[in-house]
């Protein structure tokens, strides 16, 4: 009872079509047939009215549909007295819009309607008094704490403290940036390993966040309004109905035979076909972790010609390894690691467990250490061994007077660095890399196989570092060092189009919003960009896109495909019906079998597809 409830809550149009019927038919049963014919006739004509102000919200947008055929149908069936013909038109009408409904609904449940990141509340100094408070009574001056591993609830500059902040997910570096006196901090990173105090330089409503949302729904009022492919056949299709239609009125000079072609002539296998396809696909792709938002963008996925992507996150893990260790001073490799792995089991540092993998993964032996010292935000030592340990970053070296090697010059490492000093004297420097996520060739070349003529790099990261990687994948354009500003302007100077967009981070919202169909990898990514995406992939893998293609572009074909085959069977129902030898009400019928015919034709979009096992299914 209560699902019965609830389907009648969500769906009230569609339930008051069926209980309307049940009513007339209770009514017809027992000898009331006027009452039921005045039942049938009034709820036909109160259905026509949200389809006719549809049609002029639609010319209104410069889209159009099949309303106008379905509207004329249903008047001209009350007109002639042929209640039961229109109001079977009117519950496959209505069921078709149910249909599309329920998909879109089923599709947003899959996802959670809050930023992730948004920060909700500030630390506050005022006076010698520490306050929590909403971030939105921030004011331009305030003095603000912000401890490890939290969100910088304001653009603010730093008065004391040093921390590494986690920024990608607004600026696309992948590494952690480190903040001391004097620097900026955006709203919305992260603080990794240090307590901050700063002073805020905009309100939550003017900062870096607020910006990016705000850039989210200009882009969302400026997307062109998509004709969705039922819609593209609707205009010869209603052309080629009326002109049977009105070919058999003329020639007989009976007007009922206008009404016999009309009610074959119901747009249903349009508006059923398409519907029930992409419903079939978007709950197979949702089994193997893609969720489609709605009918429109999987139409727009299968369209892709040009698929742009960010880099950190996306293309790469968007998670720091070790990319090299060089040593010093007679030190041996294995021995720098696992002294310094030893010593990095204590921090949480996203640096810090790149090391400590590293040195497990080559099965070097790590000790407890004891006794560990840490200098906040800067780096830790502590005695291992017999030998003393420093880890850290270069300033802190300099600061312990350890002793570097003759013409060394640690400002030439331009890469983020960790430096290992053991008993006074700098044993090794080990640097870091965001490693390419290991499917990204893969994926990039199924998509060229797909159809996908261009490939797009646009990434706040530097321009060396993402040329290197597009050379490496064969990516034809790159856009760097980008804000999301910047990517707005780069898929707009896309060549081929429809553009589709795959990113993680709430740097990512705006193009996401913008581009023609927005992907975003939902797994570890933020939520600004799966709110904000068209599609959604929920597992942690960038092969998925491509199945999301490969799937849109065979639901699509099998939704043509059964859209067709209606328009041909009602096409041939049309003629025999513009004889005038059957009735509209048998007409109804003959045309609910038409639908059954293309309904079990879109169904084959839910059955398995080329290249994608079941047993790969999202959790």
């Amino acid at each position: 009872m209560k699902k019965l409830i609830t389907f009648f809550k969500e769906y009230k149009q569609f339930g008051l079509v069926i209980i309307t019927i049940i009513v007339a038919g209770v009514l017809a049963l027992t000898g009331q047939s006027t009452a039921a014919h005045i039942v049938l006739a009034v709820s036909a004509i109160l259905n026509t009215i949200p389809l006719v102000w549809g049609m002029i919200q639609d010319l209104r947008s410069g889209t159009y549909g099949v309303d106008i055929l379905a509207v004329t149908a249903i008047l001209s069936s009350v007109l002639f007295k042929e209640y039961w013909a229109g109001i079977i038109i009117v519950f496959m009408l209505t069921g078709g819009e149910s249909l599309e409904d329920y998909a879109e609904r089923r599709a947003q449940a899959e996802l959670t309607a809050l930023l992730e990141r948004a920060p909700q509340m500030a630390h506050v100094i005022r006076g010698r008094k520490e306050l929590d408070i909403p971030v939105g009574e921030v004011v331009v001056g305030d003095k603000i704490l912000i401890k490890p591993g939290e969100v910088v609830p304001v653009d603010a500059v730093v008065l004391e403290g040093i921390s590494d902040f986690d920024e990608s997910s607004l600026t696309g570096e992948s590494l952690p940036v480190s903040k001391t006196i004097g620097q900026d901090l955006l709203s919305g990173s992260v603080s990794i390993d240090g307590s901050i105090t700063a002073k805020a330089l905009q309100t939550a409503e003017n900062s870096q966040f607020s910006q990016i949302i705000k850039l989210v729904k200009a882009a969302q009022a400026g997307k062109s309004p998509f004709v969705r492919m039922a819609d593209r056949y609707a205009v010869p299709f209603t052309l080629l109905a009326f002109t049977i239609a009105f070919g058999a009125w003329a020639l007989s000079g009976d007007s009922l035979r206008f009404l016999q072609v009309l009610v074959v002539a119901t747009p249903c296998p349009l508006i059923l076909g398409a519907p029930i396809a992409l419903i079939s696909g978007m709950s197979r792709a949702a089994k193997h972790g893609i969720i489609i938002k709605n009918g429109s963008a999987l139409e727009q996925l299968a369209r892709v010609k040009t698929m742009g992507f960010d880099k950190t996150g996306t293309l790469t893990q968007g998670i720091p390894e070790v990319k090299d260790v060089a040593v010093y001073n007679s030190y041996k490799e294995d021995e720098v690691l696992k002294l310094a792995g030893t010593l990095e089991q204590v921090s949480n540092h996203v640096l810090a467990s790149a090391i400590v993998n590293l040195a497990k993964t080559k099965k070097l032996s790590l000790a407890k250490p004891k006794h560990v010292k840490e200098i906040a935000g800067r780096g830790l030592s502590s005695v291992i061994a017999g030998k003393k340990v420093l880890v850290g970053r270069l300033s802190l070296l300099e600061e312990e007077d350890i002793k570097m090697p003759k013409g060394f010059n640690g400002q030439k490492i331009n890469t983020t660095a960790a430096y290992v000093a053991i008993d006074g004297k700098l044993a090794g420097v080990i640097t870091f890399e965001d490693a390419l996520r290991k499917d990204t060739a893969s994926t990039l070349e199924r998509l060229k196989r797909l159809g996908v003529q261009e490939r797009l790099m646009v990434t706040g990261d530097n321009k060396t570092t993402a040329q290197a990687i597009a050379k490496k994948l064969g990516i034809e354009t790159v856009v760097a060092d980008a804000l999301p500003a910047d990517k707005l302007i780069a898929i707009d100077k896309a060549q081929y189009k429809p553009i589709g967009f795959v990113g993680d981070g709430v740097n990512d919202a705006p193009v996401l919003t913008a581009a023609d169909v927005g992907i975003a990898l939902g797994a570890r990514g933020s939520t600004a960009a799966s709110e904000s995406a068209d599609v959604v992939i929920m597992l942690d893998s960038l092969e998925q896109v491509a199945v999301g293609v490969d799937v849109a572009q065979r639901t699509i074909r099998i939704a043509k495909q059964s859209i067709m085959t209606g328009i041909a069977l009602s096409t041939i129902l049309m003629f025999i019906f513009a004889t005038g030898k059957f009735m509209p009400i048998y007409g109804a019928a003959i045309q609910e079998l038409v639908d059954v015919v293309v309904i079990v034709y879109a169904l084959r979009a839910h059955g398995p597809w080329r290249g994608v096992k079941d047993d790969v299914i999202a959790s």
